[in-house]
């Protein structure tokens, strides 16, 4: 059963509804993948059957995260491999909506990005029509004035930074060259400093290698994945959703929780993931008008928790 997250700071959402009273508030259903839907190549046990049985109820099922290194294709791929019932276009990560911001808010037109980032980043700017520059390795060669005089692409418009496993200090170099030119473009797909793994162990996230371009260009990026708008956004665009009607599920406060906040979505941590109620709570009781954005409608141990609702 789902329970409410009530208190002073949220005493404007105080919401006791029993579980199908809240899945009958909503049309639209957000979640985020890792951690909350499947655990690397696992799913989460009773993910599939609550999907399917949401879907089955006339909901509408839409799978955002903030992983830049699959295309929408893959993400369906491997969420059809895992039993559940997706199609490509309900997925929305930052791959894909790097893309599409680049496109439709920066209105990037006849230009390369140089990305920092994955095979993936280059499939979806390639699907939308930007050409890219820079995936794969760029080893470091010569002195540190062959460095600062490191060969450019005339045609870069923008650096585009998302999770690049060949990061390196050539990389960091280049992207910082671009950006010393004013009218450059610099957009990074999120802030997660670390991706979680099984057993409690992680590794460090895009955010870290995001930081280290922002400092290095001393200019901060416009970031594309949750918690920003633009995701829900690009959702919201393109299937016509009513954020009233909507239920963002998710596992991080400070990304999933936020996005439902910022969007005026309700909101639902699962505990099979990152953070805790413990946390929920520090957050609640700190007074910060911030932090209360990142406090949850309704937690539940495991969106399997949904299923007696469900299957009533």
């Amino acid at each position: 059963m789902a329970a409410p997250l009530t208190g002073p700071s949220q005493s404007m959402r105080r919401l006791r509804a029993l579980l199908p009273q809240v899945l009958d508030s909503v049309d639209c259903l957000l979640f985020d993948c890792d951690g909350v839907i499947w655990r690397g190549d696992e799913a989460i046990p009773g993910a599939p059957q609550v999907i399917n049985l949401l879907k089955e109820r006339g909901k509408r099922v839409f799978f955002v995260t903030n992983n830049s290194s699959k295309t929408r294709k893959m993400y369906a791929d491997k969420l059809q491999a895992l039993g559940f019932n997706a199609k490509e276009d309900e997925v929305f990560g930052t791959a894909y909506c790097s893309a599409m911001y680049l496109k439709t808010v920066c209105g990037l037109q006849g230009g390369k990005v140089y990305l920092v980032g994955s095979n993936a980043m280059s499939q979806e700017l390639e699907a939308v029509g930007i050409q890219q520059t820079g995936v794969g390795p760029d080893h470091i060669h010569g002195k540190q004035g062959d460095w600062a005089a490191v060969e450019l692409d005339p045609d870069v418009k923008a650096v585009l930074v998302g999770f690049d496993d060949h990061f390196s200090y050539m990389k960091l170099n280049r992207a910082f060259q671009y950006l010393t030119q004013r009218d450059c473009l610099f957009v990074g797909t999120n802030r997660d400093t670390r991706l979680p793994l099984e057993a409690g162990k992680a590794v460090p996230g895009t955010g870290c290698l995001l930081q280290a371009v922002e400092t290095a260009a001393q200019r901060q990026a416009q970031t594309v994945g949750k918690p920003n708008h633009f995701m829900f956004d690009c959702v919201a665009s393109q299937f016509g959703v009513d954020p009233s009607r909507c239920l963002m599920v998710g596992d991080r406060l400070d990304t999933d929780i936020m996005l439902g906040s910022n969007c005026g979505l309700k909101t639902l941590l699962t505990l099979t993931g990152v953070n805790t109620v413990a946390d929920a709570e520090v957050h609640q009781k700190s007074g910060s008008a911030e932090r209360q954005g990142m406090v949850p409608d309704y937690y539940v141990e495991s969106i399997a928790d949904l299923l007696p609702a469900l299957q009533g």
